[in-house]
């Protein structure tokens, strides 16, 4: 059990649901925080200041997107949503207002958790930035900022510009979603037409690069029909040990 006893916000109208929540995150260190509206998410967030909201999009005063959009005018406080909405529209929505993650109902408790963690490294990386020596790690691969160098097993991987600057970008961004639209605006501008075909031929290319082959989730995830993140540390050993629980 864990011992940092962040403390998580969960919005959820749904009792059972917000009593399993409490009882997972409870049980796992985290202090968890329940309310049922809205209303009572924004009064939380002035007097509780949380490390991280759950957040179900289908409140009864108002919608959870509303929400994202109010509280990502002033605040970088990690959301994880945490709803029955299924749809990529509703997704891809949720992501680019602000959202660090999305996770359908029902849900794996594994899971869960492992998408809290990543939400929080993604706190700790947002405030800092990037590691104090200008480099990002993952498995065997290392990147190099001041460098603009990535390496696997300590060998150059020759990257173009555009595929050095897609996963540097992923990189600052631990455990977090980015949506097509995201990258696609941040590597080629707002104005850019067939920027996710562009995109998805840079990713192949970059995945190839890395030695991954399809189906490996070792560095690079593709959340189909939403976009991109970088994988977790942990990620494999949940998804080995948990069948269909995985998030993989």
């Amino acid at each position: 059990m864990s011992n940092n006893k962040y403390k998580v916000l969960v919005i959820e109208d749904e009792a059972n649901i917000c009593n399993l929540l409490d009882t997972i995150l409870s049980a796992n260190g985290y202090q968890a925080v329940t309310v049922g509206t809205c209303k009572e998410g924004i009064m939380m967030m002035l007097s509780n200041v949380p490390d991280l909201v759950i957040l179900d999009l289908g409140l009864p005063d108002r919608d959870g997107l509303e929400f994202i959009r109010e509280l990502r005018k002033s605040d970088i406080t990690p959301i994880l949503v945490l709803s029955a909405r299924t749809s990529e529209a509703d997704k891809v929505m949720a992501l680019d207002l602000g959202a660090n993650d999305y996770i359908t109902k029902p849900f794996g408790n594994a899971e869960l958790l492992a998408r809290v963690r990543a939400a929080l490294r993604n706190r700790r990386t947002s405030e800092v930035e990037m590691a104090h020596d200008g480099t990002f790690t993952l498995h065997d691969m290392v990147i190099d900022y001041a460098r603009r160098m990535v390496t696997i097993a300590g060998e150059e991987v020759k990257l173009t510009r555009t595929e050095y600057n897609i996963l540097e970008i992923l990189s600052h961004n631990p455990g977090k979603v980015l949506t097509y639209a995201t990258i696609i605006r941040k590597i080629w501008g707002p104005t850019d037409d067939g920027g996710v075909k562009k995109l998805q031929v840079n990713m192949a290319n970059i995945r190839k690069k890395l030695g991954s082959k399809p189906g490996d989730n070792k560095y690079i995830i593709n959340e189909l029909g939403v976009g991109y993140r970088i994988s977790e540390e942990n990620e494999h050993r949940y998804a080995r040990n948990n069948g269909n629980e995985a998030i993989d």
